[in-house]
């Protein structure tokens, strides 16, 4: 999921530990692989072990940063064949 903030960055820092405490959720359930914000800072990146992008879908929209309308999020699809994830294996 490749996020873009809505609103100016201090609106959006200020829910941002709400927004890292849904993402420690994600990854407690095996559903985050990895995330982080970009650079420069207009959005971040949630990469999710899902089955489907309605899953995905389905799961980002309980994000506090989609809840408040501070960030649009648009999924992307994609398919591990190389490098630090390549023998990634899916944890549940």
């Amino acid at each position: 999921m490749i996020s873009t903030y809505q609103k100016p960055l201090a609106e959006v820092d200020q829910a941002r530990d709400q927004h890292l405490t849904f993402l420690a959720g994600l990854e407690e359930r095996g559903l985050a692989v990895t995330a982080g914000r970009q650079d420069p800072p207009n959005g971040g990146i949630i990469l999710l072990d899902v089955d489907t992008e309605a899953e995905a879908q389905e799961l980002i929209s309980q994000d506090p940063y989609v809840l408040q309308g501070l960030a649009t999020y648009a999924a992307v699809g994609w398919q591990i064949t190389r490098g630090a994830l390549a023998g990634y294996q899916r944890k549940y």
